[in-house]
């Protein structure tokens, strides 16, 4: 087994065939100017030592001695061994916001972007634990199943936006459903939901949702992104405010955290509600709640163990760029007796 730790490097490898095209021009224009010079059998007599074959055999070296250092930036790794490794943790599934009221700006950057940085650095402190990614708005939408994939995770949710989820407004009940369908009903393993939101509800089913949760074992953790004095909705076109969204009556939309719906549903599945405005705080809270909720041995799996073989490949670019040194451009005295390349007269 193998796997290339910076595959980025790999489009370094485009250059050598830029290189080969220009060492091919330089071959044409010297013979070019030889023509020019004079008769080419009169130009090899003056200089009857000067190789045809040697500075083609230097810039192949130099090829390999290049493609050898691309290499080595990639870093080739080798699976040496395997072993099993037992797993314990919880399932957790992140319900994100994506609503418009998520583009408020009453928290910096945003609402939206607060809570990527907030469940990102939730992750970071992730021991063992499988996690989800529900994205929601008018309606739930399923980004990531459950996976121990926390760098797929981040880079997901990077990439979440309130444009991905088509319908108005805000279901909390939705989100929960959907949410709570991520675990498998059967699993022994504990089931949280941190369900990260500015609170505002446009449905009436979040604490019937929220019940059922409870019921099928799942906790819930809430997290209120947003201030009680609220800010306007921006619309932006090419990253630049254009106008602020407005109601029916053509008034701005001003819109608020509305904690008390979010504590409820915290509070109803034995979870609980933390501000999130305040990162420790929030990072603080969850660690204290995942240390109280019981671990489950949930997975055995072989893991190969890689070892780095970038050296190899670096070893051998020095060993070819030495190489390179020492060939000199002028024919060799047992070659030229051989003949080998029909540089003899």
């Amino acid at each position: 087994m193998y796997e290339l730790e910076e595959k980025t490097y790999l489009y370094l490898l485009f250059i050598l065939p830029i290189l080969v095209l220009v060492f091919l021009y330089n071959l044409y224009w010297k013979r070019k100017k030889q023509r020019e010079f004079g008769d080419l059998d009169l130009v090899k007599k003056l200089s009857p030592e000067k190789s045809v074959f040697k500075p083609i055999l230097k810039f192949v070296v130099v090829l390999l001695a290049l493609a050898s250092l691309v290499f080595a930036l990639v870093n080739p790794k080798i699976g040496t061994k395997m072993e099993t490794v037992k797993r314990e943790g919880i399932d957790i599934v992140f319900a994100v916001d994506v609503s418009k009221s998520m583009l408020a700006e009453d928290v910096a950057p945003s609402r939206l972007e607060k809570t990527k940085q907030v469940v990102s650095q939730i992750i970071n402190q992730l021991g063992s634990d499988r996690i989800g990614i529900v994205a929601y708005a008018g309606s739930a939408f399923p980004v990531l199943p459950i996976t121990t994939d926390y760098s797929a995770a981040k880079m997901y949710l990077q990439s979440m936006n309130t444009g991905m989820v088509s319908s108005y407004g805000t279901s909390l009940d939705e989100a929960i459903e959907m949410a709570t369908g991520y675990f498998d009903k059967d699993s022994k393993t504990s089931k949280l939901i941190i369900m990260i939101s500015d609170g505002e509800d446009h449905s009436e089913g979040a604490e019937s949702a929220a019940d059922e949760a409870r019921k099928a074992g799942v906790k819930i953790i809430t997290i209120g992104i947003g201030t009680e004095k609220g800010g306007p909705i921006p619309l932006r076109r090419n990253g630049v405010v254009e106008s602020f969204q407005r109601d029916n009556e053509n008034q701005v939309v001003v819109t608020k955290l509305n904690e008390q719906t979010l504590q409820t549903i915290g509070k109803s599945t034995k979870g609980g509600y933390v501000n999130g405005n305040n990162t420790k705080e929030v990072l603080d809270y969850v660690k204290h709640a995942l240390d109280n909720i019981e671990k489950t041995e949930f997975e055995s799996t072989q893991m190969a163990d890689f070892e780095s073989q970038f050296q190899w490949f670096l070893g051998i670019a020095f060993a070819l760029l030495l190489l390179d040194i020492f060939f000199l451009e002028r024919k060799t005295a047992w070659l030229q007796k051989l003949n080998l390349f029909n540089e003899k007269e």
